[in-house]
């Protein structure tokens, strides 16, 4: 079969074929006579010219590399004929090589007249080189030539195509391309699936189509996929008339399962670990394997693991747990035969399954059934191939993952070993960083519930509520922290602070000054008392540094902090800040207001002292505490946040809780800004005149005497006659001491609340001791009796005085 293009034709017989070469008839001398058309055109004589003249006027000599000619296709000369390249003379006088055969006809004896056929050389040698061309098309190709007619039926084929196919000639002549292959079908995209229809199309359309995968099971290999590239062009003959299609197919097989592969890893690298969770890391393998590599996958990691322990030794045999199986699908959780609807859960395996085989020797196992029948993992689902790989990071093995083939009817082999190793490598990395992830997320989200409040004081002052948001999501903890104080005399603590920075190292200062703010508000000290004794241990804090150190955050420089004290008997807020917001009031008719608290520095600056101021509050006040990260972020100033603000709490509808979820939906809208933020809300109650008694007593012995009926009457109004005797003795023994060691008029008052407060209040400034007296000492056993017979006491100081306070457990 011919193929022709408009631009030019190649012609199969050749340039010395005799029906369009020079030629030229000798007789026994070697002198011309006989003379062809085509004679005159290359040599330039005409035959009157020419005839009777030697063959020595046409042929000069041989060409002075004197070379044989190029071996022709059509060797049907015999031993009686020899070609050769000469030089030969146009009748014009010009020299230019031919291609010459000279043969020896039948006659007499002696020398017997020749016929000689002459061309040019460079035609010649043009006209080789195409047939050299098409013998190693034929022959020698690495790529499968088909022919296949209009109706799509095979014709021709060359060398490499019968190797395929793999069968006689005679066997696939005049077939179809899907009687060829089996279950072959177009894998590239944006074709149709069926090959013949691509075919189809090159036919109708004249577009040829180049670089198209096509995979079948060819007839020398029926057990295993092949994928071939193909080009597919359309044949014409020299009137435009189709004459079919011609197929081009190299079998690229092994180059398209390694980009596969590539791919595979390429995938699993952006897939895999996209998360800090164990999971849904085990999740994502099964998701890039699934279909491309295995047809099921079951990940199990040891146990302890998933809780962010450090797994056990590798001697040990592990008690590994299912996190994870997917058999035919992705997303679908697999139905293993034996196995809980709901993972994760524990599972087991035979002593010589590759499952254990594969953590023992810490290699990746692979078994096939086909070549050792019989169960080997505990599931059946058609799995004919399974292969086992430890899951291992930084030394240590988190599990392990098992790959199965039941679909897919290839075993798994070294290349794809390899690769499973890959996959099983960047799975156990990002699980060891899930499981390192985890533990200390678990550590310090310790730290912070221990650091943090876990409950409030019950008290009756205030009605709290309060919520923390900290910028490191992940960790869960940062520097801001609030605190409500139950305080002597039913009064109580607020504090919020801020330290600067985030994470770990801000959440454990964070905890050194929230235990040191609780213990000095004990000593019942003022607000800016308070401050200024935090503020000089947070410098001498930062003093304690080695010599040269940089002072760093997390030693409490630059730390905020906002302390009130409220007291609901007189209704009466005292507050100082140091560099902190102020607090903010709202009264009960909805009218919001800063409350203008002093500046003072943040702690840690030193040099300028602290202010406090006081304000009376009405009942049922709100009255809220804040830090910068909550109102202010780098998109909004501190007053945008303080408006929005506003507008929540003034509405004063909802629970403190509902006010609290609000004011986060409005001021964190998209969950944690650039800094922590914390918000404690508290709504005030005042103690009812029935509740509180108080009493002004002289300095004399007497007013002993005195104060203890007052406190008896008034604990039978109470109704608290059983407490009667220890607070009588309380009341004697502290009236004594103010009478003895003080000066002035003397306090006496009583609180019912949770508890019975007793306080006696003088003009001194001398504290009591507590002292374990000698058995011949005559006194200071008083105050010893009174701290065994009550809950609570201690001492607070006042501009004007002392007071001592008791609290005593209600009956």
């Amino acid at each position: 079969m011919n193929a022709w293009s408009d631009a030019e034709t190649i012609d199969f017989r050749g340039p010395l074929d005799v029906t369009s070469a020079a030629t030229v008839l000798l007789d026994s001398e070697s002198v011309v006579i006989g003379w062809s058309e085509a004679a005159g055109d290359l040599f330039g004589y005409e035959p009157r010219e020419i005839l009777g003249r030697p063959l020595a006027t046409l042929v000069v000599d041989r060409t002075s590399r004197d070379q044989p000619l190029i071996e022709l296709l059509d060797r049907s000369v015999g031993p009686a004929c020899r070609s050769q390249a000469c030089i030969a003379r146009h009748r014009d006088g010009h020299r230019f090589d031919i291609a010459m055969t000279l043969c020896s006809l039948a006659g007499p004896e002696g020398r017997p007249p020749q016929i000689m056929v002459a061309a040019a050389l460079e035609p010649l040698r043009s006209w080789e080189a195409h047939q050299a061309m098409l013998r190693g098309l034929a022959t020698q190709s690495p790529i499968g030539l088909g022919i296949y007619d209009t109706d799509l039926r095979l014709t021709w084929i060359n060398a490499k195509y019968q190797t395929e196919i793999d069968r006689k000639v005679s066997e696939y002549v005049g077939k179809r391309v899907n009687e060829l292959y089996d279950g072959g079908s177009v894998i590239s995209e944006g074709y149709p699936p069926r090959l013949e229809d691509v075919m189809r199309n090159v036919i109708e359309t004249g577009e040829p189509v180049f670089g198209l995968l096509y995979e079948a099971r060819p007839p020398f290999d029926p057990d295993h996929d092949h994928v071939w590239s193909c080009a597919y062009y359309r044949l014409m003959d020299a009137d435009g008339h189709v004459l079919g299609v011609c197929e081009d197919a190299l079998d690229i097989t092994d180059r398209y399962r390694a980009q596969q592969r590539l791919a595979l890893t390429v995938r699993a690298g952006v897939r895999i670990g996209t998360t800090l969770d164990m999971v849904t890391t085990a999740r994502e393998i099964a998701e890039v394997v699934i279909p491309a590599f295995a047809d099921g996958v079951t990940v199990d990691l040891v146990e302890g693991v998933l809780e962010g322990e450090e797994p056990r030794p590798p001697g040990d045999a592990p008690s590994l747990i299912r996190v994870v199986e997917r058999v035919g699908s992705p997303y679908a959780p697999a139905d293993l035969p034996g196995a809980p609807s709901d993972v994760p859960y524990p599972v087991e395996y035979e002593p010589d399954s590759p499952q254990l085989t594969s953590l023992a020797s810490r290699h990746a196992v692979t078994v096939d059934r086909q070549s050792a029948p019989g169960p080997t993992d505990g599931t059946e689902n058609g799995v004919h191939a399974t292969l086992a790989v430890p899951l291992r990071a930084r030394g240590t093995t988190m599990g392990l993952v098992t790959f199965m083939r039941s679909a897919n009817p290839a075993p798994f082999d070294n290349d794809e070993l390899a690769l499973a190793n890959e996959l099983a490598t960047r799975t156990a990395l990002s699980v060891d960083n899930a499981r390192r992830y985890t533990r200390e997320r678990a550590s310090a989200l310790t730290l912070q519930r221990n650091l943090l409040p876990r409950g409030l004081p019950e008290q009756s002052a205030v009605d709290v509520a309060h919520r923390y948001l900290p910028s490191d999501v992940g960790l869960g903890v940062g520097g801001d922290w609030f605190d409500v104080i139950a305080l002597s005399g039913t009064r109580v603590g607020l504090v919020v602070g801020d330290v600067v920075g985030h994470g770990v190292n801000a959440a454990a200062t964070m905890g050194r000054l929230r235990t040191t703010v609780r213990a000095l508000a004990r000593l019942d000290l003022a607000p800016d008392e308070l401050l200024s004794r935090l503020d000089d241990l947070v410098l001498q804090g930062a003093e304690d540094q080695e010599p040269g150190a940089v002072p760093r955050t997390d030693e409490g420089l630059g730390v905020a902090c906002l302390y009130a004290v409220y007291d609901p008997v007189s209704r009466r807020c005292t507050a100082a800040r140091a560099g902190h917001p102020p607090a903010a009031s709202v009264d009960p008719q909805g009218d919001f207001r800063l409350l203008d608290i002093p500046p003072g520095p943040p702690l840690g600056v030193g040099g300028l002292p602290f202010e406090s101021m006081e304000v009376e509050l009405p009942e049922g006040s709100l009255l809220a505490l804040f830090t910068g990260g909550l109102v202010q972020d780098r998109d909004r100033d501190i007053d945008t946040g303080v408006e929005k603000l506003k507008g929540v709490l003034s509405d004063r509808e909802g629970t403190l809780e509902e006010l609290c979820d609000r004011a986060l939906s409005e001021l964190q809208p998209d969950g944690p800004a650039t800094d922590d933020a914390a918000l404690l809300l508290v709504r005030t109650h005042e103690l009812g005149a029935d509740q509180v008694t108080a009493w002004e007593l002289t300095a004399e012995p007497s007013a002993v005497s005195r104060a203890r009926t007052l406190v008896m009457d008034r604990l039978a109004e109470w109704g608290l006659d059983e407490m009667a005797f220890t607070t009588e003795l309380v009341v004697s023994e502290l009236v004594t001491n103010a009478i003895r060691h003080a000066v002035g008029p003397i306090y006496l008052r009583l609180i019912r609340d949770r508890s019975l407060h007793v306080e006696v209040s003088d003009k001194g400034h001398t504290s009591p001791n507590l002292r374990h007296s000698a058995t011949d000492d005559e006194g200071g056993r008083g105050l010893f009796i009174v701290a065994q017979m009550v809950q609570r006491w201690g001492t607070r100081y006042t501009t004007s005085g002392k007071t001592i306070w008791t609290e005593q457990a209600l009956p």
